[in-house]
């Protein structure tokens, strides 16, 4: 059975900060905890060589079109500012 298996046991900010060198000692012997503050769960305390959670692909990816499929525009640079801002103007009417 691996750390990840393990049941998790409950543990308050208080009784983290009261029993530090317990818990440290239970960590390293490969327990995993569930922190909680105010008895709402914030975090876990697992082992560094606990697996880490592997997550199912449903299904893969297909990005088709998208910022990908725009290609850049060339810039005017014989229009002046005064062309442009005159051109924007129109679209407003």
């Amino acid at each position: 059975m691996s750390a990840s298996e393990l049941p998790r046991e409950s543990l308050s900010q208080r009784e983290l900060r009261n029993e530090s060198g317990r818990v440290l000692r239970a960590v390293s012997e490969g327990q995993s905890f569930v922190l909680t503050n105010g008895g709402v769960p914030v975090g876990k305390i697992i082992p560094l060589d606990a697996a880490a959670p592997s997550l199912t692909i449903a299904r893969p990816a297909k990005r088709v079109g998208g910022w990908a499929a725009l290609k850049p525009q060339p810039l005017d640079h014989d229009r002046s500012m005064a062309d442009v801002l005159e051109e924007l103007r129109e679209d407003r009417v």
